[in-house]
């Protein structure tokens, strides 16, 4: 079978390229894509190629579709099922019983669930650093990552405070329901912090931008005994004396801050006995709260184009990031 597929061929260049689709194995099963969605986080770093891939690359991070053919070992999936599950920009495309993948009502929007990829990640905060009722949890950066987490921690029953330097997304973080909305360059950070949480400081803050530089400056907004979740991935370098940064790890009066990872594939992909969280059972509750319109998704997607404006997309979530957020690629009107 012929599929059409987008391919970052070089660095800052992608492309719809044909690709060659077989039959599936018996773990297997057969999509035909409607929507998939760019992460701007890892996808972009490829694009830029400055991450761990190597190019060309057939790009994509989550995609939602229906079900075409199931192999004889597939048992919980069936065909015409609709489905979420992780795979990439491609027409049509091969998943493995093995991965993440979740049948969703045939009345749910599946321009929503697809952003259950990026929801995922954001779940993975929650897990490492679950809040107890009350608690005040901060969250850097309101890309589509940092505005989950916010969201999920908030449905989680903590009191959330969003820091976000740009206007549009602190607008998106609103009306998303999150209440408490500050732009780091207005005044003073710390102080707009303590006086929200009556000088307490936050329990918990998410770094959600990947930027190492940040992570030090945070300590000053923690509570005593509070914790620093590393939510994105961190790159680009950060040179300086490391020694700051561990006094206040290390020392009470300076707030004994743990740092923890909250790198989504900790967990076991699929559910195992005994083992309470898994990336399919993170999937599934998002789905859940998707469908139930707890997990607000509308003010984040900007943009549903079809697959041949994939440069047009890369470049606009390089150069224009405010402009470009939830983007998503519309195969339904692609020719077979």
């Amino acid at each position: 079978m012929k599929s059409q597929a987008i391919c970052i061929d070089r660095a800052d260049h992608s492309m719809v390229q044909a690709t060659d689709i077989k039959e599936p194995d018996p773990n297997q099963i057969l999509i035909q894509s409607l929507y998939t969605i760019i992460s701007p986080g890892t996808e972009l770093a490829i694009y830029r190629d400055d991450f761990w891939s190597t190019l060309p690359y057939f790009s994509g991070y989550g995609a939602v579709g229906k079900v075409l053919q199931v192999g004889s070992d597939v048992s919980h999936v069936h065909e015409d099922d609709q489905l979420f599950c992780y795979n990439g920009h491609a027409q049509y495309s091969l998943t493995d019983a093995a991965q993440p993948a979740c049948v969703f009502s045939e009345t749910a929007d599946p321009k929503q669930i697809v952003f259950t990829r990026m929801a995922a990640v954001s779940m993975t905060a929650l897990r490492v650093s679950p809040p107890e009722l009350g608690d005040w949890v901060a969250v850097q950066g309101l890309g589509l990552v940092g505005n989950f987490a916010a969201q999920l921690f908030a449905l989680a029953g903590a009191r959330v405070i969003v820091i976000e330097p740009a206007e549009a997304r602190r607008e998106q973080a609103q009306a998303c329901g999150i209440e408490h909305v500050l732009d780091p360059s207005d005044g003073d950070l710390k102080a707009a912090v303590m006086a929200l949480t009556e000088g307490e400081g936050v329990r918990t803050l998410v770094e959600a931008t990947g930027i190492p530089a940040l992570v030090e400056p945070a300590c000053a907004l923690m509570a005593k005994g509070g914790e620093i979740v590393l939510l994105g991935s961190p790159r680009g370098e950060l040179q300086g004396n490391v020694t700051s940064l561990l006094d206040q790890i290390h020392l009470w009066g300076n707030g004994c801050i743990t740092l923890k990872g909250a790198h989504e594939w900790r967990y076991p992909r699929l559910r195992e006995p005994n083992v309470k969280h898994s990336i399919q059972r993170n999937c599934e509750v998002i789905i859940d709260l998707i469908e139930r319109k707890k997990l607000i998704v509308d003010p984040l997607l900007t943009h549903v184009v079809p697959p041949d404006q994939c440069q047009a997309m890369y470049q606009g979530l390089r150069y224009e990031p405010n402009a470009h957020l939830g983007v998503l690629f519309d195969w339904t009107a692609v020719d077979s």
